[in-house]
């Protein structure tokens, strides 16, 4: 059975770079441009795997981290940011995310094997 995974992201390149090689893979993927779409979506959908972008607009990826935590059902939550911070990767691991990726050191291949060992 495929997994679904959630990608909410608002750099279109990558979000859909993203969604191309986990679709080549056999997973679901939906994409959401802001953390209130996202946060919707998660609602509205079973998620296996999201994974965040920190810096979105309207609602941000701390918010979706922070209001995710009462949903029925919480997906395993993987980061992905820009931000390259030691604070920001322990405040998001300390909110329940599981893995935390610098955007700039990370390729698609290594996002996709860790989403596969979730």
């Amino acid at each position: 059975m495929s997994k679904n995974v959630l990608i909410a992201e608002d750099e279109k390149p990558l979000s859909h770079a993203l969604s191309l090689k986990l679709t080549r893979e056999g997973f679901n993927t939906d994409i959401a441009q802001n953390g209130q779409e996202c946060l919707a979506m998660a609602k509205e959908k079973k998620y296996d795997v999201l994974l965040l972008d920190l810096m979105m607009p309207i609602v941000d990826g701390f918010q979706v981290l922070e209001s995710i935590k009462s949903f029925a059902h919480v997906p395993k939550i993987i980061v992905l940011s820009n931000l390259s911070q030691k604070e920001d990767e322990d405040r998001v691991l300390s909110m329940g995310a599981i893995k935390y990726f610098t955007k700039s050191n990370v390729s698609l291949s290594q996002i996709v094997e860790e989403i596969k060992k979730v």
